[in-house]
């Protein structure tokens, strides 16, 4: 019945049939499901360059799955380690103890100038570059036998590098020939390499190692650079002293010389000029001082004079001091004042003429001359005291102005002297200072004590310092470990797969309908006869999840697809197209794919005839129609190979195919070709109800998944969702009892139960 009615085709192929014509509205009134799916799309294509981000969790995982690199890795720096510590030759460390105070300032004199502080960095930094200079290691060279046989031990290359040499090729360079400086050159290099400074924290003390394989020698070597240090150090300080005493005497003489040469100068000039040297105030200075005090003395006399002088000359004689102070003056008028008394008591009795009275007027008259006799000489003597003052202020002057212009004259010439005297004082200053200095050089030098001092000495080591393997293990494998776990990381970065469900959901944002584990040694057909596999449950669980796909159940036309070959999808159309068979569904599967069909050879099918044919119009359906082993399924093969494959499958022909096939069947499913690169699945999922996106763990890649179904998107085909194909657990990341038994549900009552039991 079915093969007659795929026998009549329709009398009009462009006219559409009923399913056609429903799957025509749907393209004209595209899902909202699809615009929602076609804008998340559109969000991830922006989200192209968003780096990856992991949880916890995932971190667990990718060290799950990249576990063989971090335990290789581990397993190989753990084995180097081991290797390179074995091969090492055994060395022992010595160590000796010294302290370092800071310079004790003299005893007498400046102190030293240093840096005030109970640590001084600078100082002790100096001290520890003096330890590891080349001077100190060739000082320590010299009292070793450049010859000795531990040296030459040590001056050969470590295993590592003849692991080099021997791997890059490098032939050891033949010894020749070297001179006994070559050899002490070589010895210091030694030295200076094996030598470890150590200051011991918040104090003075300091470690002095040494490496070597000779323990004896370790310990004699630390005690050699210890020992020479501090003789180097106080050999220092005499040179110092030793040089500073040199360069002071020098300058001693120096400025001997100097300061003859300036007091000979001098001398000479002072001699010379006729000038008192030494005395800070001449003879003519105090000459001058004294005419002046002189002077001034003087014209107060002679102040004093005129001003005598002129009240005798404003006033009347008698009533000058001088005169009243005079006791001749006062006796003449106290008898003048009686006689004139006299004479005016007389006058009242006697007239002027009587002759009592004319000698009384005589005597008056007397009187009177020789009181004016008086005031001349008194007169006479202020005159003459007068000029006598006036006399010596103008000789005092004239011998002030010759002094003075004396004065001016030396301090003319003195200005030589003063310089001369300026110089002399300096250099006499300077020749005492440096005199003072010179005697306590040769004190300190005498009194100093060395500042370096050794705590304790290097004894020779019970044990090799050495290789630890201990240490060296856990360092190689702890880079190892380290080195592991970030090619891991890196590994997953650059790996830009599809290994897990999430992960579709994530960057494709579709539903995953279904895991498919892989297969462990069988093969497909083995595990599908298996009924109770884990791969045989994983197919039905897909059919199932396809039968909640739609609101119609699964899709009436189903168009099973891939990015790229290989993927499984011709499996999961078979397999898929038996399960709904079994369901009692009749189910038609057609081998979509014309450029390299596969189901003919899972079915047991020749290809003579087939989709093609029907395609290019030489045969009727029925014709390509070919029975299976399963009740209820139906097959169409591909046909031969035909130049255009996307043209036949674009015509009206697979249209109406489709259509017919849906009237007469339950289900319909189309193993097509993949999309990337072909024009042939995009038609046909534009063609088909819903399209099953096959993707391959582990193969598939992020950026060509996208790619697909942005390519499906754009032939406004629905999805229906994706199937990930061998599925491995534990290499896609999930280890063992957690997420690993979630994807391992589908063996649940078959061989594993038992076992899983047994354990539990």
């Amino acid at each position: 019945m079915q093969d007659a009615a795929l026998e009549r085709e329709p009398e009009d192929e462009a006219r559409l049939p009923a399913p056609v014509a429903r799957r025509g509205q749907q393209l004209a009134a595209p899902d909202p499901r699809m615009q929602a799916l076609a804008t998340l799309m559109r969000g991830m294509e922006g989200e192209g360059g968003e780096e990856k981000q992991f949880s916890l969790v995932e971190y667990w995982h990718v060290l799950v799955k990249r576990k063989w690199t971090v335990i290789g890795l581990f397993v190989i720096a753990a084995l180097t380690g081991f290797m390179m510590t074995m091969l090492s030759t055994p060395l022992y460390q010595a160590t000796a103890t010294i302290q370092i105070d800071r310079p004790i300032e003299p005893a007498v004199g400046q102190s030293m100038n240093t840096e005030q502080g109970y640590f001084d960095f600078r100082f002790y930094e100096t001290q520890f570059q003096l330890l590891r200079s080349r001077s100190m290691s060739e000082k320590v060279a010299a009292r070793f036998d450049p010859d000795d046989p531990v040296f030459a031990i040590m001056a050969e290359p470590s295993p590592f590098n003849r692991l080099m040499n021997l791997l890059t090729g490098a032939a050891e360079q033949p010894q020749q020939e070297v001179s006994i400086e070559q050899k002490r050159s070589r010895l210091a290099g030694l030295v200076r390499g094996g030598m470890t400074i150590d200051p011991v924290k918040d104090s003075r003390l300091v470690r002095i190692h040494f490496i070597s394989p000779d323990p004896r020698l370790s310990a004699s070597v630390a005690n050699a650079i210890a020992e020479s240090f501090i003789q180097t150090n106080m050999d220092r300080r005499v040179d110092n002293s030793s040089y500073a005493r040199d360069f002071l005497e020098d300058r001693l003489e120096q400025v001997r010389v100097k300061l003859e040469d300036s007091e000979r100068a001098l001398a000479q000039y002072a001699q010379r000029e006729q000038i008192a040297v030494g005395n800070n105030e001449s003879l003519l200075s105090q000459d001058l001082a004294a005419l002046n005090a002189a002077l001034t003395q003087a014209k107060q006399e002679r102040i004093d004079a005129e001003t005598r002088l002129r009240q005798v000359q404003g006033m009347g004689a008698l009533a000058h001091p001088m005169l009243l102070q005079n006791e001749g003056v006062q006796a003449l008028r106290s008898t003048r004042g009686k006689l004139e008394a006299e004479y005016q008591e007389k006058r009242l009795t006697y007239k002027e003429g009587y002759p009592l009275m004319q000698q009384l007027r005589s005597q008056i008259e007397q009187i009177d001359v020789q009181l004016e006799r008086e005031v001349k000489i008194v007169r006479e003597g202020l005159q003459a005291a007068f000029d006598g003052a006036r006399q010596k202020e103008a000789m005092l002057e004239e011998q002030v102005k010759s002094v003075a212009s004396q004065v001016l004259d030396v301090q003319a010439r003195r200005a030589s002297v003063t310089v001369l005297e300026r110089e002399v004082e300096t250099n006499r200053q300077l020749y005492d200072a440096l005199l003072q200095r010179y005697k306590e050089i040769g004190i300190s030098a005498t009194t100093e004590a060395n500042n370096v001092s050794i705590v304790d000495q290097a004894l020779p080591p019970g044990g090799p310092f050495s290789p630890n393997l201990f240490r060296n293990l856990m360092m190689a494998m702890v880079v190892g470990l380290v080195i592991g776990v970030a090619l891991a990381f890196l590994f997953e970065y650059l790996d830009d797969t599809l290994k897990r469900p999430e992960e579709i959901e994530k960057h494709l944002g579709i539903g995953v309908l279904g895991v498919i584990p892989k297969l462990d040694g069988s093969s497909v057909e083995e595990a599908l006869e298996d009924a109770r596999s884990a791969f045989s449950e994983a197919y039905r669980s897909v059919r199932t999840s396809l039968q909640f796909s739609t609101e119609q159940g699964v899709p009436k036309v189903l168009l099973v697809t891939s990015s790229s070959s290989a993927e499984g999808k011709s499996t999961t159309a078979v397999t898929l197209a038996r399960n709904l068979a079994q369901l009692g569904k009749r189910v038609l599967l057609i081998d979509g794919d014309l450029r390299n069909p596969s189901l003919h050879r899972s079915l047991g099918s020749d290809n003579a005839v087939g989709l093609s044919n029907y395609l290019a119009g030489g045969i009727k359906p029925a014709a390509a129609i070919r029975p299976t082993k399963q009740l209820r399924l139906t097959f169409i093969p591909s046909g031969p190979l035909p130049p255009n494959p996307a043209e036949l499958l674009a015509g009206p022909k697979m249209m109406s195919l489709l259509s017919l096939a849906g009237e007469k069947f339950d289900q319909v499913i189309i193993d097509g070709p993949p999309v990337m690169g072909l024009a042939d699945a995009p038609i046909l999922a534009n063609l088909a109800d819903g399209t099953l996106l096959v993707v391959e763990a582990g193969v598939t890649r992020i950026a060509m998944a996208k790619a697909t179904l942005k390519r499906l998107m754009g032939a406004r085909a629905h999805v229906v969702g994706a199937l990930l194909t061998k599925f491995d657990a534990r290499v896609a990341g999930y280890g063992y009892g957690g997420d690993y038994s979630a994807y391992h549900y589908y063996s649940y009552g078959g061989a594993d139960t038992t076992r899983r039991l047994g354990r539990s």
